[in-house]
Parts: C-alpha cells; sequence; structure tokens
C-alpha cells in the first residue's frame, strides 16, 4: 500500500500581506514535499482551490518545483478542478511535470468541493455535470493518443491536432476523486480508472460499500477489476505522543472546518467531537506513530485500499510540527504499517504442500 500525503497549502485568509504571506507557505510546502520524499513516503499531492484561504490555485507549477528537488515521491494533483479547466493544458501541464520528475506526475481529477473557479473562468454552476464528464472524455483521450480529433459541447473540437509534450511513460495515471456521490463513484468503476475517497466525517467504515459499488460498475462494464487502484484520502496528525498530536492539530483543524461549516450551514465542532473523532472508529487518523499505524491497517482491512493519503498540513499548522509530523509518518508509521500487512499477508498464505 501507498502512503502519503496532500494538502491545499492553507495560509492566513486574513494576512494583511497576501503575497508575503504566500510566499510563506510556499516555501514551507516545498521543504515538506522534500522531507516526504527523503523519508521514503510515496506519494504528495496538491488540491486546486481560488479562495483566499489557500496558496495553490495552480499546483502543477508547485508540483514542477518539487520535482526539481525530489527524487522518488510521486508528485500529484489533489485535486484538479477539471471542470473548470481545459484539459489540453492540464494535460501539457502535467507532462511537462511528468518530464521534470522522470515521470512521477499524476492527475487526480475532480469537480471539487469549492465553486469559486465556475464564475472565475467563466463556466455555469447549471453544467456542473456536463463539463466534468465531457472534460474527462477529453482528457482521457488526450492521454491515449498523441493525435486527438474529439467533439463537444464545453470547448472548442479538436480536429485530429497533435497535444505536447509527451509523458516519460506514454501516459499519465488519471485518479478520479469523490466525495461519496455513488454516481460519481459508479463513473469511475466504469472507465476503469483508479479512485481516491475523501473521508472527512463520520466513521469511515459506512464508506466501504462505495467501493464495493466502484469494483461493481468496474465489473458490470467490462473493466479488469483486479488492476484497478483505491485510496482513501483522510485527515490527521502525527506527533511523538497522541495527547501532543490532538492539542496541536485540534486548533487549526477547528479553524478551518469551522469556517468551511459556517459558509455550508454546519454546526460548531468542539474539541469534545474532536476527541470522539480520533478514536479507533472515528475519521481522524491522528496520534502517535503505532496508533496511526493500527489505524491504517485496520481501515485496510475495511477497504482493502492501495493508497493511504493522509492530509496533515490543515489551517495554521505550525511549520516545525509539521516537518516533525512527516518525519515520523515516514520513519515510524510507514514501516510499522508495511511490517503489519507483510504479516498478515504471510498469516493469510496458505501452507506449502
Amino acid at each position: 500500500m501507498e502512503l502519503g500525503l496532500y494538502t491545499f497549502a492553507d495560509v492566513d485568509p486574513n494576512a494583511a500581506d497576501k503575497g508575503r504571506e504566500g510566499e510563506r507557505r510556499l516555501k514551507e510546502l516545498l521543504e515538506e514535499i522534500e522531507l516526504a520524499d527523503q523519508v521514503g513516503l510515496d506519494v504528495f499531492g496538491l488540491g486546486e482551490h481560488h479562495r483566499p484561504d489557500y496558496a495553490a490555485s495552480a499546483p502543477a507549477v508547485v508540483l514542477a518545483a518539487a520535482a526539481a528537488r525530489t527524487k522518488t515521491i510521486r508528485l500529484s494533483s489533489a485535486v484538479t478542478v477539471l471542470s473548470s479547466d481545459d484539459p489540453v493544458r492540464v494535460f501539457q501541464q502535467f507532462s511537462t511535470v511528468d518530464l521534470i520528475s522522470g515521470g512521477r506526475a499524476e492527475i487526480m481529477a475532480g469537480r471539487g468541493s469549492f465553486i469559486e473557479s465556475f464564475p472565475l473562468f467563466g463556466y455555469a454552476l447549471d453544467d456542473y455535470d456536463k463539463l466534468f464528464e465531457e472534460k474527462l472524455d477529453l482528457l482521457l483521450a488526450l492521454n491515449e493518443s498523441e493525435t486527438v480529433s474529439w467533439n463537444g459541447t464545453t470547448r472548442a473540437p479538436l480536429p485530429g491536432l497533435g497535444v505536447y509534450p509527451r509523458p516519460v511513460h506514454g501516459r499519465l495515471p488519471i485518479w478520479i476523486a469523490v466525495g461519496g456521490t455513488p454516481q460519481s463513484v459508479a463513473r469511475a468503476g466504469a472507465y476503469g480508472l483508479p479512485l481516491a475517497l475523501a473521508i472527512i466525517g463520520g466513521t469511515p467504515a459506512r464508506y466501504a460499500p462505495l467501493f464495493d459499488l466502484y469494483r461493481e460498475a468496474a465489473r458490470r462494464a467490462g473493466q479488469d477489476a483486479a488492476g484497478l487502484k483505491t485510496s482513501i484520502n483522510v485527515h490527521g496528525f502525527i506527533a511523538d505522543t497522541t495527547q501532543e498530536a490532538a492539542d496541536t492539530f485540534y486548533g487549526p483543524q477547528a479553524a478551518v472546518m469551522n469556517r468551511i461549516g459556517g459558509e455550508r450551514g454546519w454546526g460548531p465542532t468542539s474539541r469534545a467531537q474532536f476527541d470522539q473523532s480520533i478514536g479507533p472508529e472515528g475519521h481522524l487518523f491522528l496520534g502517535d506513530p503505532e496508533t496511526v499505524a493500527r489505524k491504517i491497517v485496520a481501515h485496510q482491512r475495511i477497504f482493502r485500499n492501495d493508497r493511504f493519503l493522509l492530509q496533515m498540513a490543515i489551517g495554521l499548522m505550525p511549520h516545525d510540527r509539521l516537518l516533525r509530523g512527516i518525519e515520523l509518518y515516514g520513519t515510524k508509521v510507514a514501516p510499522l504499517v508495511r511490517e503489519m500487512l507483510a504479516e498478515e499477508k504471510s498469516a493469510e498464505a496458505p501452507a506449502s504442500a
């Protein structure tokens, strides 16, 4: 199972000097990605947003900078808001990241959890579903062939045009990211694309039937279900002790969830709710290395997921604590997870004759 991180590059939306605030965060972010690579994590994802509280409106640019400073870690969007972007430019940008990184780029495409990009780039929310479906179709066509003929209603046609540059290995890995909508899950399965499921509330186990739906949709569409990949993307934090992890993470995470909750009509969170969410069945993967490792493995039994991505950098997290958390993730949590999974696989293997 691949283990990694993702973030949206949170900044202070009330900073007086937004330029300096963005500069600070992106400098720290590159240090975090570089450390994640050095400690052996598999993936780093950066999500696209167009709000004053996030600095990552152009993930491919940041990932290209990270590509030049890293050696082995995969560099992914998390997500690319494909509905409000041009698939040709998305493909070109991530192919460029792929070339700089030596074949480590991938795209995680989604419809996005916020709507700011639609009016910003002149798209109507009434076309929310059609935009994603058509643009995904074009992105996949671009990935399959150097020369593409395509017609749709959401952008100008491509009359047999070549699109360059091409990725190192010919194609880019393209994942579909969803927030729990069954129709989106089934669509990913029908296309035979890897699926990333965001779990940011409730009891994670209740989302497991969505992966069953995904695999069934793939089977019905004639896709090779054995080759499909799945990921769960969650919130959490790692520190030397569980108490330290909780005390460090609660304030910044609660500020973000309350700010977004105020926009969407959610009630405010509390420390009591937070503490309940860090338990074995809660949605936060938080604690000392062994606690987090055991929770990752326990949920891998439920989801059978191939990838696990953790969002630790939520809100105004102290940079030094994030660096320590990344260090523990790579040097303590990852080896424990791999050891426990290997032991389980060995125990399940049939005895030799």
